[in-house]
């Protein structure tokens, strides 16, 4: 602490705006997944039909990523966060019209003749992609802010601590909407939920500058940012503005070895966040009410698998003196044997609910430990000037498979269902979200088997 008062602690108060960004963001991407049992009942959905519903997010959200890790790079944090707000507060609040919206796409479709999907589906699709849009934005500028405010040995810990707000927005989200819903209606849970970030605005307008411009840092805590090697520094300096060719990134291994690691893992994210309401609603026949407790238990848990797992690679960095790369592998490993906890849930889920939650609560929790780390191999291996542009493919990889998961989750449970026995359609997905990680990892490592910065970009 006598380090930090020393030279500085401001970067840590935009770290608390990515923070609270953060949260905000899975707030509102979570309040379809507290709603949707509630909704497969009202408007008759299959469990096919809410996936594609929640897949759509993941699509456009893929797409949206490779784009939006460009366009903050081109137009810079502080314009590019405040674009990426708006736009995802606007799509969360669409939601509470989504039935007037698939009445008014319906109308319009069908004088063209083309054949219709359900008007709430439709509805809802066309909100979740544009919230999709939105939300796009924000790990590629978290992770660039991150790359500016901080050197390369505290952006793990600081990646931790932003990407907790994940986990902040999950354990909020089941406190907060079903009461809600209970009170004002579903709707009114999207307005309320999605107006929230339009606060946040306020005080990123008057908070945040680059490190360079902004008037609340000191001089040492500027140099302390900037205390990275000469070659980096240099480069920043000269070739900040430069514009990086996606083919020339595609080039290289390490963004191969960070795209297979998203690909792979971010899916059992996506999975956890918008299907465990409908398979407690399944498994255990309990309300949305019921829920709030073990939901806020469970996603409680993995806001200390993100802070302390964005902590441990220090571990192998100070005391081991392996280099930020090797440390964070070496972390990564050990995360990656934490899920297959996650393969006990079903098997012995029959003595009480709390048995999947502890066991699921695991995995996610090692989930947001790799990926405190995954993200920050980019900024390891890249300079600056690329970070946001690789997060992106990264991330538009990782949206990705998370859409083939949902629609391949969506598939098993309607197939299982109509067998009378959905449980084995979770039990295959569980096994799959077990195993992920290890897997992940064992390629990355032997895309990238030892550490190598990049230096002509």
């Amino acid at each position: 602490m006598a380090a930090t008062e020393k030279v500085g602690k401001y970067r840590w108060t935009i770290c608390a705006l990515l923070f609270a960004a953060t949260t905000i963001n899975y707030l509102d991407r979570q309040v379809l997944s507290l709603l949707g049992p509630n909704l497969l009942k009202e408007y008759h959905w299959t469990h096919a039909d809410y996936a594609n519903i929640t897949g759509i997010f993941q699509l456009v959200y893929a797409i949206a990523l490779l784009f939006g890790g460009r366009l903050i790079d081109k137009f810079g944090t502080k314009k590019g966060y405040t674009i990426a707000l708006v736009v995802w507060s606007l799509g969360a609040m669409m939601h509470a019209l989504a039935i007037p919206i698939g009445e008014g796409l319906t109308t319009v479709l069908g004088w063209i003749g083309i054949g219709l999907v359900p008007v709430s589906v439709l509805g809802f699709t066309v909100s979740r992609a544009i919230l999709a849009i939105g939300e796009a934005g924000n790990f590629p500028a978290a992770i660039k802010t991150t790359a500016e405010y901080f050197p390369k040995k505290d952006r793990a810990f600081a990646t931790g601590i932003f990407n907790s707000g994940s986990n902040i927005g999950a354990i909020l989200a089941p406190l907060t909407v079903p009461w809600i819903e209970a009170t004002w209606g579903w709707q009114a849970a999207f307005i309320i939920i999605g107006g929230v970030g339009l606060i946040w605005l306020i005080f990123w307008q008057i908070y945040y500058e680059k490190p360079e411009k902004q008037k609340r840092l000191s001089k040492k805590e500027l140099d302390y940012i900037n205390s990275d090697d000469a070659i980096e520094n240099v480069e920043n300096k000269v070739g900040i503005s430069e514009k990086i060719k996606w083919t020339k990134l595609f080039g290289y291994r390490q963004t191969w070895a960070f795209v297979v690691g998203k690909f792979m893992t971010d899916g059992v994210w996506w999975f956890f966040l918008f299907w465990l309401p409908t398979y407690l609603s399944d498994r255990y026949h309990i309300t949305t009410l019921q829920m709030m407790l073990p939901l806020a238990v469970l996603y409680s848990m993995t806001m200390f698998g993100s802070i302390l797992g964005g902590k441990w690679p220090t571990y192998f960095i100070n005391k081991k003196g392996m280099t930020p790369y090797d440390g964070r592998m070496k972390a990564m490993l050990l995360i990656a044997l934490c899920p297959l906890l996650v393969l006990l849930a079903q098997p012995f889920g029959y003595l009480s609910l709390w048995v999947p939650v502890i066991f699921i609560g695991i995995g996610a929790s090692a989930h947001q430990a790799w990926s405190a780390n995954i993200f920050t191999t980019v900024s390891d291996m890249f300079p600056k000037k690329a970070v946001a542009s690789v997060t992106g493919i990264g991330g538009m990889a990782g949206g990705l498979g998370g859409f083939l998961l949902t629609e391949a989750a969506g598939g098993l449970f309607d197939f299982y269902k109509g067998q009378g026995n959905i449980e084995t359609g979770y039990t295959i997905v569980f096994a799959f979200c077990a195993t992920a990680y290890l897997i992940a990892w064992i390629i990355m490592k032997v895309i990238v088997p030892r550490y190598k910065l990049i230096t002509d970009l």
